[in-house]
């Protein structure tokens, strides 16, 4: 019994250092799996801090502003107590002052070169008769002059004039920025000077208003006065500019929103270059590509950008048409409106580029000679178009009407627009569930204009005889242009 039970604890030893060994193996082999990309968070981040933070910069800046009437007051005797007492309620008149007064705002920037260019957010210095930079070493107060704005991604562009060269920050490559990524905020939070701040990148790719966002999200806390700071990578690289919060209390819950560095990066090179930027523009009006349209075209996928007008400039002296889709630009695939936008916008001004358009049922090439989009900002966008007929039609739910000059005038429209007018549209039409609504002008369909009711009948018909699923309308509200997938019925 004895031997039996030795013999028992001595396998029963056996068995588990044997299983201590496999789990040690195992462990061993789970670690080495690990992708090396994988940081945890590091002890510290007040290496990092300590030497950044000398390039991060307060930013002062006073504007006159008018503030409430005052009521005109009594004239003062020359010489007398009240005007002495109060020399702010009596004018050389004894007339009330403008009562003008001078606000303060605070910001955050963030130097760039040793020759004291400064990056900061528009909002920051927008509308300010007088700009300060304070160093962090010294307090240093120093006068920035103002290079250029660009109210469109929110950046600006100062310099001041230093006695010796000053510590800089570099851009580092937003691109390959990864959701989870540890990232540092430095700046001047509610002006209470420079303050760090740590989180992580909670998105990428986020839009909030404009056209060129490309903003990277982040739980770092941001409050005001951090705007115009930078958001740091753990390589010590600026990735982005602390622009704005989503906020109900007005104070950070974690939303924090940073300007990627590759936007900023290339505004602020054409700032320093020529005070302005100089956007590549194409000269077409688009919207995003849905299976409805993508059916009513025949575009196997959903992809690409589908112009929807082509005023004056360089897209209509190179060939594009309304209802072409543009699936490439510049030789890169266009995935959306977004991305396309986007490509343009940093495409060089006077650039030819190639591009790849569905048409009718297949692919072709053009090349584009690329205008300035800031040229072209200022031409108003109109349709054109011919003579309609009175005679009113039941469409497909919908009550449609010829442009008489009435009906131009109850719609406000151009004089040059031309098409049919929807009067109403049955709510439980499929119409109505595309978003076809009285007021719009129906100025093409399948790509073909139309000027009177039974020009669309006629056209929803054909298309039904011709099997399709789908059709493409050109409509006009408020004066733009877009195109509708209208689905046909059996």
């Amino acid at each position: 019994m004895k031997t039996i039970t030795v013999m028992r604890t001595e396998s029963l030893e056996k068995a588990k250092a044997h299983a201590v060994g496999l789990f040690v193996a195992l462990a061993i082999v789970l670690l080495q799996a690990m992708p090396a990309a994988a940081r945890g968070a590091p002890n510290s981040f007040a290496d990092l801090a300590e030497k950044l933070s000398p390039a991060v910069v307060n930013i002062t800046t006073s504007t006159v502003v008018a503030g409430r009437e005052v009521l005109p007051m009594p004239r003062a005797p020359r010489g007398s107590p009240l005007q002495e007492l109060f020399p702010d309620l009596f004018g050389p008149e004894g007339q009330g002052n403008k009562n003008r007064r001078r606000a303060s705002a605070l910001g955050s920037g963030f130097i760039i070169s040793a020759d004291g260019y400064v990056v900061t957010n528009n909002h920051v210095i927008d509308g300010a008769d007088e700009i300060q930079v304070e160093l962090y070493e010294g307090g240093a107060l120093l006068d920035a002059k103002l290079i250029g704005t660009d109210d469109k991604t929110d950046i600006a562009l100062l310099k001041v004039d230093a006695e010796r060269p000053l510590p800089f920050l570099k851009f580092g490559d937003s691109n390959i920025t990864r959701v989870g990524d540890w990232v540092l905020a430095i700046g001047n939070p509610l002006g209470q000077g420079f303050s760090v701040s740590a989180g992580i990148v909670s998105a990428r790719e986020r839009s909030l208003r404009g056209t060129y966002d490309d903003y990277i999200q982040t739980d770092a806390a941001i409050n005001k006065g951090n705007s115009g700071g930078p958001l740091f990578n753990m390589n010590g690289e600026v990735i982005g500019v602390n622009t704005a919060i989503i906020s109900p209390t007005g104070g950070s819950i974690g939303l924090g929103f940073s300007m990627s560095s590759n936007v900023v990066s290339r505004v602020v090179d054409q700032l320093q270059e020529y005070g302005e930027t100089r956007r590549g523009w194409l000269g077409v009006q688009i919207q995003d590509v849905d299976e409805d349209i993508a059916n009513a075209v025949g575009l196997d996928n959903v992809t690409g950008a589908l112009v929807s007008n082509v005023p004056d400039g360089p897209a209509k002296a190179a060939g594009i048409l309304a209802g072409d889709v543009i699936l490439s630009f510049d030789d890169t695939e266009v995935v959306d409106t977004r991305g396309l936008v986007r490509a343009v916008g940093n495409a060089a001004v006077g650039k030819t580029v190639n591009l790849e358009v569905f048409r009718d049922g297949s692919k072709q090439s053009l090349q584009v000679v690329l205008g300035r989009r800031e040229d072209a900002e200022r031409t108003p966008v109109v349709p054109t178009l011919s003579k309609p007929d009175t005679s009113d039609r039941e469409v497909m739910g919908m009550r449609l009407t010829a442009l008489t000059e009435k009906v131009r005038r109850q719609l406000n429209l151009n004089k040059d627009v031309e098409g049919v007018a929807v009067l109403t549209v049955d709510e439980g039409s499929g119409a109505y569930l595309k978003g076809i609504r009285s007021g719009d002008v129906i100025t093409e369909i399948g790509q073909k204009p139309v000027n009177a009711p039974g020009d669309v009948e006629q056209a929803l018909k054909a298309a039904k005889v011709a099997g399709r699923k789908s059709v493409l309308m050109l409509l006009v509200r408020e004066g733009a242009l877009r195109f509708v997938a209208l689905t046909l019925g059996q």
